[in-house]
């Protein structure tokens, strides 16, 4: 079988990687010519898959910028980003053009999947028109499903097998072939009985985490004010071995999910007259959190006796989530961002992103910065980090994350 992919980022290098070894003939197609470069000389740039798996189905994967090489495959993946734009409204361009440059080159029999998230009702009315634009009809001459992505950045590469692989099909027929395709990679594939139906269960899955993360942060800011530690309070929750589930307080959500699938599904409410007071709230107050963290750091700053203005605050790891370098809706950027707005002299340390170009910054040598800084935060908790030592060398410490938990130091604060 020959697969296609529509863009090799994040989701869809994965997803071609594992089909090749599979055994798959696999066609990647990325708009990006240097990541199409890259990956010709089997070069990854994504933490989940090595440069090693790529070379080793170099045989049967070829990267390209041209879409009519997508033709001779029996199924094409749309993995393109789905970002929020400027509103906060869903930006469908990239899902848009996708779908554009393939229905001029769409064949009879072939199965296209589109796997980015967005809201319900993207699949059947805004891809399935443009599809049918080649004069091919959806269900009877060529198939047409929506697959949720659930790839969770920085775990093990066995996730996309282990996995259970949602499937809403235009059709009966359109999801047996949805069926079929990906269970040459995954051990369960769970059928749905529409697109619609797929598309919202991704964002049930991502919403239920923001509502759960944006209360926990809620409660941690009210711990904050009783004096109350937080830490402790879902340390004890969690011993329950029911009807609880263990989320934890941080300085905010990031990545290609999380804080943009509730505008996602807001949006399309609107458009049937409902508003979806408690998830958009939600939303929001994780949208704010970065700023309940800066207030923490000026305070701790203010208990000894030094302004955020001037003063060196060093800040450890910028990704959205530990053990990878995603930025894409990181907190700690607008973390930076405030702090910078407050006149602070800023640096940062994080194994993963060498550089952060809209700051001007590049991660500094923890070595040389630790003992200086006025204020070391703890913003994304890296595994290759000694954060006893950062306690033990620094003057000041914030731990956003918990991983200070169970040392005890004058010049510690928790959140």
């Amino acid at each position: 079988m020959k697969i296609g992919v529509i863009g090799l980022g994040y989701v869809g290098l994965p997803l071609a990687v594992a089909f090749a070894e599979a055994g798959c003939d696999v066609v990647g197609f990325d708009s990006d010519p240097r990541r199409v470069d890259r990956l010709r000389r089997s070069e990854s740039d994504i933490e989940d898959v090595s440069s090693e798996r790529v070379r080793a189905v170099a045989e049967r994967f070829a990267a390209t910028g041209e879409h009519p090489k997508l033709r001779s495959c029996d199924a094409v993946l749309i993995c393109v980003p789905t970002p929020l734009a400027n509103q906060r409204e869903p930006d469908l361009s990239y899902i848009v053009d996708a779908a554009t440059q393939l229905s001029s080159h769409l064949e009879r029999g072939q199965l296209v999947v589109l796997e980015s998230t967005t809201y319900p009702g993207t699949t059947r009315e805004r891809v399935l028109p443009i599809l049918e634009e080649s004069g091919l009809s959806a269900g009877t001459d060529f198939n047409l499903a929506f697959s949720p992505e659930r790839i969770d950045p920085g775990r093990a590469t066995d996730q996309l097998r282990t996995t259970p692989k949602v499937v809403g099909g235009l059709t009966p027929a359109c999801a047996e072939r949805a069926r079929e395709v990906y269970g040459l990679i995954c051990d369960e594939v769970v059928d749905v009985s529409s697109p619609e139906a797929a598309e919202l269960t991704k964002l049930l899955e991502n919403i239920f985490r923001s509502v759960n993360i944006a209360l926990v942060n809620e409660l941690a800011q009210l711990c904050d004010r009783m004096g109350i530690d937080v830490w402790e309070v879902v340390d004890a929750a969690s011993t329950k071995p029911f009807g609880f589930m263990r989320f934890d307080p941080g300085p905010g959500m990031g990545g290609h999910c999380l804080p943009v699938d509730p505008f996602y599904l807001a949006f399309k409410a609107r458009e049937h007259d409902f508003y979806p007071e408690f998830i958009e709230l939600a939303g929001k107050l994780n949208q704010s959190q970065p700023k309940f963290c800066v207030e923490r750091a000026d305070r701790a700053l203010n208990g000894v006796r030094k302004p955020v203005n001037g003063s060196r605050i060093l800040v450890l790891g910028v990704a959205y989530k530990a053990g990878v370098s995603d930025m894409r809706e990181s907190p700690a950027l607008k973390i930076l961002h405030e702090l910078r707005g407050l006149g602070a002299d800023l640096a940062y340390h994080d194994p993963h992103v060498p550089e952060l170009t809209e700051f001007d910054l590049r991660s500094v040598d923890l070595d040389s910065e630790l003992g200086s800084a006025d204020l070391v935060m703890i913003v994304t908790a890296h595994n290759e980090v000694d954060y006893e030592r950062v306690v033990r060398d620094a003057s000041l410490v914030l731990d956003l994350r918990g991983v200070t938990r169970g040392i005890e130091a004058p010049n510690l604060v928790q959140l």
